[in-house]
């Protein structure tokens, strides 16, 4: 047990146990906040179910048995399961044409389970158990589809996931356990399940992680649905500024929300020693794409030739953009992602506003709630905000590497 103290927590362990000694279980999750060990220990149980399924198939005279592993995409298998495996454990993946590889005898299948696409790779098959990562995630009929396949031997299959809303199917379905299954097994997880965090990381991780919903999620491992206010943090006697003074080495960047029925709106931001400035906000309804290009010029001619991070469903729009000589391109416009970063700075107050340069800005940051039953903002009163997030989260998101093995 000393060994596995240095490698595993008191959580871990605990559930490694019961996943090796429990014979009933047929579904096992991993759920709960952000670096608690859910991947860690469900990679390893990975391992033990393919020697486990190697074991079977050998008694049943099975030659080839399937095993299927899933995930988000190509990229979220890799990241999350693959690249930890060949680090940790130095297991050399060779994959086929179609990415699937061969580990201890089992066939290991990769299935995309994000979009109803996913049932392609596995429809038809009869496997041994699957190991679904991110399943929150996953396309509740690609994850059923997963399971039914899961016809042979004992037919496990493992999960693990981070919370999402209170009423989402994974939830009500699975970890509650509403008809109390012997087969379904869940563990809950929060942030401080893991001892191997330093104290310095895990009180910054809890300093740094936006108020409400986000903390709840992230650190406590709590499937809630956001109340109130989306940025709560925000606060208006010191985030509101009558002056900001642009140092020459400012980075300074536009984010575009486009409109006409509805308003539309172009924010000026500037970052300066790590913090986050609104300079400006130009907000206006029916208003054609003239008055927009009209508007960024002039803000050209005040700042330099900024980048302008603009909605992408107006294409037309960043096109006439560029076409004028003004640097645009398509925003990320991943909404609790990009939420997120832009609630980080306004917790850590590193986040200002100058009061002289707005115009929808205040009405819109305390009028801007979340929706409890989709988990999502209401989409109302948000067009400044937007722009906003457009423009923070894609200059600043940093698309994750991901190495490839040999093969791959």
């Amino acid at each position: 047990m000393s060994k596995l103290n240095k490698i595993l927590t008191p959580k871990q362990q605990s559930v490694l146990k019961e996943a090796l000694t429990n014979q009933e279980w047929t579904l096992l999750i991993n759920h709960g906040g952000v670096r608690a060990g859910k991947t860690v220990i469900d990679n390893l149980i990975f391992l033990y179910q393919l020697r486990e399924v190697a074991n079977i198939a050998k008694k049943v005279g099975k030659e080839h048995p399937l095993y299927i592993l899933g995930g988000v995409s190509s990229r979220t298998i890799a990241n999350n399961v693959l690249n930890p495996l060949s680090d940790t454990y130095g297991i050399n993946f060779k994959f086929d044409k179609w990415g699937n590889f061969e580990l201890f005898g089992v066939t290991v299948v990769q299935a995309y389970t994000g979009s109803i696409g996913g049932l392609a790779g596995i429809r038809g098959m009869s496997a041994f158990g699957a190991y679904i990562n991110e399943a929150s995630l996953a396309n509740e009929e690609v994850f059923d589809e997963i399971r039914k396949r899961c016809s042979e031997g004992k037919g496990r299959v493992l999960c693990d996931t981070n919370p999402d809303v209170p009423t989402h199917w994974l939830k009500k379905k699975y970890i509650d356990n509403p008809n109390n299954s012997k087969e379904i097994i869940s563990f809950h997880y929060s942030v401080d399940d893991n001892p191997f965090l330093s104290e310095r990381y895990v009180n910054s991780l809890k300093a740094t992680t936006p108020s409400g919903m986000f903390y709840d999620r992230a650190i406590l491992g709590l499937w809630v649905a956001g109340e109130g206010a989306v940025y709560r943090d925000f606060d208006e006697r010191t985030m509101l500024l009558d002056d900001i003074k642009v140092s020459p080495n400012a980075e300074i960047y536009a984010g575009i929300d486009w409109g006409y029925e509805h308003q539309g709106s172009l924010v000026v931001l500037a970052d300066i020693e790590n913090k986050t400035y609104l300079l400006e906000e130009h907000t206006a309804q029916y208003k054609e794409i003239d008055y927009w290009v009209d508007v960024a010029k002039k803000v050209c001619a005040k700042y330099g030739r900024i980048r302008f991070y603009a909605d992408s469903a107006r294409p037309e729009h960043v096109a006439r953009f560029n076409r004028e000589g003004l640097r645009c391109i398509n925003a990320n416009k991943s909404v609790l992602s990009g939420i997120e970063e832009v609630a980080k700075r306004i917790k850590e107050k590193r986040f200002f506003v100058r009061k002289a340069g707005i115009q929808e800005f205040l009405s819109e940051i305390y009028e801007y709630v979340w929706d409890a039953k989709s988990g999502m903002p209401v989409k109302d009163n948000d067009h400044v905000l937007d722009a906003i997030r457009y423009a923070i989260y894609t200059k600043n998101h940093k698309p994750s590497i991901i190495r490839t093995f040999k093969g791959f």
